[in-house]
């Protein structure tokens, strides 16, 4: 059974070697260039996507609108995107050993945002890779290694995360 990545956890792809993904830094925030009428009466928040090259060339990544889909509360309503305030990664190489981060500023109303979904297409050199889910919340905090707290913590996909980065951190040894 396919489990959702925990916010703050780095995601692999196998078809593209050494080229991995993270959705981190879930938190309320003011949008820099005001807010949009549009989400008036909404509660903002901001997160980011970051993608790492891990692998051995540079690969060219997009993360631009419609590549990035948050969803809301219990029913995964869809969060209002605020795509004037965004940041997206378009068109750029990312090379050994370096990072592209985008910033996203989103909204939804206040007591739905204890449960964040996030869903990832990245497309890299021309190809779409698969879609990747992160899920977390408003209120549930990033421990020091990218752990959380709160409610979160207690489900099964923290728990294989703490499981397989302890099984990483003991190979490495």
């Amino acid at each position: 059974m396919y489990e959702p990545n925990v916010v703050g956890d780095w995601q692999e792809y196998d078809e593209h070697a050494g080229l991995r993904v993270r959705v981190h830094r879930l938190e309320p925030a003011e949008p820099p260039r005001g807010r949009d009428d549009a989400a008036d009466g909404l509660t903002y928040f901001c997160l980011r996507v970051t993608v790492e090259n891990r692998g051995r060339r540079h690969l060219g990544v997009h993360l631009e609108d419609g590549q990035i889909d948050v969803r809301i509360g219990q029913d995964g309503e869809s969060a209002f995107l605020d795509w004037r305030n965004s940041q997206f990664i378009e068109g750029f190489d990312v090379y050994p050993l370096r990072r592209a981060t985008a910033v996203l500023y989103a909204a939804g109303t206040e007591a739905s945002l204890s449960l964040v979904d996030v869903q990832v297409q990245l497309r890299v050199e021309e190809e779409w890779t698969e879609r990747r889910l992160w899920s977390g919340g408003i209120g549930v905090h990033e421990g020091p290694a990218g752990t959380q707290q709160g409610a979160v913590r207690d489900s099964l996909a923290h728990q294989v995360s703490v499981f397989l980065r302890d099984q990483a951190e003991e190979g490495t040894a």
